[in-house]
């Protein structure tokens, strides 16, 4: 406690002021108060039967003085804690009387706080009225649990109290011829004062007991000579001396000659070979039919002392342990000595180091370091501690999965495999990554699946089922078998082919009983196969808020929501270059729709763009500025109708293949657009209106101007497959989207 003291006295003046304001504060919320809830503060020496004093200093475990007791009636309470009385530290105090306590009187709900720095400098008052008995006073401030007292109040109908109660103790039963009590004996404590009044009564079984209330006759059933003391106190504070009844219990009359039944057992943690984990407890039982159990006792170790057995014994001590145990029944018959043995070890030291992960790609490559058809990639964990429990990856974003074999990776195109693992004491290490490229030639080809779709979870059609999408047996996800693209004549045959998809993975054990209902249930809600549906497009954004929260944005700039006419428009009041893209997932070859309105202020024309094929953008390098992934490693599909400025136009793909305003001619500034974006293996189809616009073979041979630095290679390749992007550039640029959506090829 003296520490803290000289804590308190090392605060500086900004210290101080930050308690008085904390006083203040805990003042506006009504936790402390100037006066007795309410009660007027009265300056001292208004008119009071008495005045009573509490002062407080530096010191945070006691007040320096406070009255031990009063006469009922009127008083005016004085809390004083200032420079005047000793407080250097600027430290705040109260003085609390409790309402909650039933041992205390509760009618005067007083709370005064009193800081050296307050309008009265430290000295608050108020007037209360106290009744007879006693009131227990503390204060309320965290870590000030020792500075409390009591404050014992007589009546003040004569003169002070100062004689302490009558106590007596009566003992009842039936007895024997030598005057013991046969079978158990009753105590009855009786205590009367003529002056404030009793207050309190206690009493303790034998010599040692601990003190306890008295509410109702003791009863003592066990055989042999016992002890109880007994002692009250009044209103006023004076107590009784201790007296103590001494008295025999013997056993009834009984032809009882067997003694207890006696076991017990060790309960704990344990490790391999058995031993208890920092501690075990034993747990003694005795019975008997006859006279009854009179005693139970246990002793540690061999040479022990033994004693009274009352509740579970546990034993800390490491090493070989012996807890002895015996009883003896009412009937003066003793169980023989018995006895459990145990070892008791430390326990281990907690293990908070999570495994170390490694990967592994393997497979024949070509020049160009890419994998021939298929890469392996093996996974390694290891970990000192409790050991591994499961190692997992994920490949290309998608869900983590468990690894329990080499995992295979044959699709073409760049790849990333992330890797993680758990120990045995739920320490899970942070994820791994590496990536390579596959391509394609002669020899095991791809998995034959009938889409590809490896979004995390599985969505038939725009309906999220929340169920994981898994990699089934033969490689493909769930969603690839779903086939929910595919150009369905009527959604009867849809269901059925679903059902049919469902029952062979529940078979298989990919999906349980409660996720194949929630999946073909999916399907239903979908509508897919039912006339009108969007010929197998799958709808990234549809106009509502639940599509648009889909997206997130990075970089500069903004999108905002237009519920009006269904549409995403780029930031007119925020500033900066940036992206929303759709990280639900990675899309290979594919047909992109949407419709694209000019909606820049004044009489410019807007700049803005699609991005497609590129890496998620929280896996690169270029971390600060995230929305120069899809610039640097995918390609953006220029939307810019503006005659002069900039030499991409609409239709171009930006740096690498150049279109200007002819070809399909130019809509009015407002008017919507349809866009089609198709690209297959690396050949890109963009459409206007309907009417072709440009088209673009991603190879060498079409790099139209220096690559940018960072490129992914300087031959202009792009990923085979990735993620989904627009554009913002400014405030000046707004460019307005809806209706967007993909179909697979």
């Amino acid at each position: 406690m003296r520490h803290r003291s000289i804590f308190f006295r090392r605060r500086s003046r900004p210290a101080r002021l930050w308690l008085a304001l904390l006083g203040s504060f805990l003042m506006v919320l009504g936790l402390t108060s100037t006066a007795a809830y309410g009660r007027t503060a009265a300056p001292v020496g208004a008119a009071a039967d008495q005045v009573l004093t509490w002062t407080a200093g530096n010191p945070i475990d006691h007040y320096l003085s406070a009255p031990k007791t009063a006469v009922a009636g009127k008083a005016t309470i004085v809390f004083e804690n200032s420079a005047g009385t000793g407080n250097t530290s600027g430290m705040p105090h109260t003085l609390t009387f409790s309402v909650s306590d039933p041992e205390f009187n509760n009618d005067v709900p007083l709370n005064l706080l009193a800081n050296p720095g307050d309008d009265r400098g430290g000295k608050q008052t108020a007037e209360v009225t106290l009744t007879p008995g006693r009131y227990f006073y503390h204060c309320t401030m965290p870590g000030h649990e020792a500075m409390q007292g009591i404050l014992t109040v007589t009546d003040g109908g004569g003169s002070e109290d100062t004689t302490a109660p009558e106590t007596s103790a009566k003992v009842d039963g039936d007895k024997n011829a030598d005057g013991a009590y046969i079978g158990q004996a009753t105590v009855t404590v009786a205590a009367t004062d003529e002056g404030s009044g009793v207050d309190t009564v206690e009493y303790a079984v034998g010599a040692d007991g601990a003190w306890q209330p008295y509410t109702a006759p003791v009863v003592v059933n066990e055989v042999g000579a016992h002890a109880i003391r007994y002692r009250a106190t009044d209103k006023a504070g004076n107590a009784a001396a201790e007296k103590t009844a001494e008295f025999t219990v013997a056993a009834p009359p009984t032809d009882d000659t067997t003694p207890p039944e006696t076991s017990a057992t060790v309960s704990g943690e344990k490790d391999d070979q058995g031993r208890y984990l920092g501690m075990a407890t034993v747990t003694v039982t005795a019975s008997d039919t006859g006279s009854g159990v009179n005693t139970i006792e246990y002793a540690l170790g061999a040479d022990g002392a033994w004693q009274p057995y009352t509740g579970p014994v546990m034993v800390h001590q490491v090493g070989a342990q012996k807890v002895r145990y015996r009883a003896t029944d009412k009937a003066g018959n003793a169980a023989a000595e018995r006895a459990v043995e145990f070892t008791v070890v430390e326990p281990p030291t907690e293990d908070t180091t999570p495994p170390e992960t490694s990967a592994k790609v393997s497979g024949d490559k070509n020049s160009d370091g890419a994998y021939l058809t298929s890469a392996k990639v093996t996974v390694t964990a290891t970990d000192a501690g409790t050991g591994v429990d499961k190692v997992e990856y994920s490949l290309d974003g998608g869900p983590y999965l468990a690894y329990t074999a080499t995992v295979i990776v044959d699709r073409v195109g760049y790849h990333t495999v992330a890797h993680r693992a758990t120990d045995k004491a739920g320490n899970t290490s942070e994820a791994k990554q590496t990536s390579f490229t596959v391509a394609q030639s002669g020899g095991v080809p791809a998995p034959n699946c009938p889409e590809f779709d490896e979004r995390l979870t599985v969505i038939v059609g725009t309906v999220d089922t929340g169920v994981p999408n898994r990699i089934t047996g033969n490689r493909c996800t769930i969603n690839e078998l779903i086939e929910d693209e595919k150009d369905w004549s009527s959604q009867a045959l849809f269901l059925k082919h679903v059902d049919k998809v469902l029952d062979q993975l529940l078979a298989a054990g990919v999906v349980d009983a409660r996720e194949h209902k929630k999946i073909y249930k999916a399907a239903k809600q979908s509508g897919i196969g039912k006339p009108g549906q969007d010929e197998g497009y799958h709808k990234l954004f549809d106009g509502t808020a639940a599509s648009f929260a889909k997206w997130q944005q990075v970089g500069g700039g903004q999108f905002s929501l237009n519920e009006a006419d269904g549409s995403l428009n780029s930031s007119t009041t925020v500033d900066g270059m940036g992206m929303l893209w759709f990280p639900g997932r990675q899309y290979g070859d594919f047909s992109l729709k949407l419709q694209w309105r000019d909606d820049a202020p004044g009489t410019g024309n807007a700049n803005g763009g699609v991005f497609v094929r590129f890496p998620n953008v929280h896996d690169n390098p270029e971390e600060s500025s995230p929305e120069w992934v899809a610039i640097k490693y995918g390609h953006e599909i220029q939307i810019n109708d503006r005659p002069d400025g900039d030499m991409y136009k609409t239709g171009s793909v930006y740096g690498f293949d150049r279109v200007g305003l002819g070809g399909a001619g130019v809509t009015p500034k407002g008017a919507w657009n349809d866009y089609e974006i198709r690209v297959v293996d690396q050949h890109y189809s963009i459409y206007r209106n309907g009417v072709l616009l440009n088209e673009f073979d991603n190879n060498g041979g079409q790099l139209f101007e220096p690559p940018r630095d960072g490129d992914p290679g300087t031959d202009g390749r792009r990923y085979a497959s990735g993620y989904i992007g627009l554009q913002v550039h400014s405030t000046s640029d707004v460019i307005s989207y809806r209706d967007i959506r993909i179909q697979e090829l």
